[in-house]
């Protein structure tokens, strides 16, 4: 016996992969939002200048659930690639821009950290970059199934600076304004 796998065995892999990686990214995706609070719909959130580019709220969470699948369907190509060089590199670095990509939501929505988002993306910028680089050297469909995420968190570093440079308090006027005092 050769040590070649079958064109059904590794489509086997990869279902086996996929089956795991695609709901697996989902769910923590899911569990970052949940992490950040009630996002666009508290109040913090509300009290802010929206800039003129932000698009409706309902195409978030349509967006990332396609752009999750996708990101799982990617990872699970890398990891059914066997013996491909640079496959533990490529996983190891898709997982720190994943951490970064959860991050983002409870930094912006939970603590109400403009800037500190800002830099969280900017990061993720560079990261998914270089994941899709490495994704490249391993198998080109995971790393194009990427480019649309890059795109997506593109426009997002977008968004997170307009709603910087419009709210450069991060939504808070004044001194005391996050102050509310009541007296029973």
């Amino acid at each position: 016996m050769t040590g070649i796998a079958s064109r059904g065995q590794l489509r086997a892999s990869f279902v086996r992969w996929a089956l795991f990686t695609v709901p697996l990214v989902v769910l923590l995706g899911f569990l970052s939002g949940q992490l950040a609070g009630s996002g666009a719909d508290g109040m913090w959130f509300q009290s802010l200048q929206l800039p003129s580019t932000f698009p409706p709220p309902m195409w978030f969470g349509i967006v990332w659930t396609v752009l999750y699948v996708m990101m799982g369907l990617a990872l699970a190509i890398v990891c059914a690639a066997w013996g491909a060089r640079g496959r533990g590199l490529a996983i190891a670095v898709f997982a720190l821009q994943f951490i970064a990509n959860l991050a983002w939501s409870p930094v912006f929505f939970a603590m109400h950290n403009i800037e500190g988002a800002l830099v969280v993306i900017g990061v993720l910028d560079v990261l998914v970059i270089v994941t899709i680089a490495l994704f490249w050297r391993v198998r080109r469909l995971a790393a194009l199934l990427l480019l649309p995420y890059l795109a997506w968190i593109a426009f997002a570093t977008l968004l997170n600076w307009q709603f910087l440079q419009l709210n450069p308090n991060g939504g808070i006027e004044g001194p005391d304004a996050a102050v509310q005092r009541v007296q029973i």
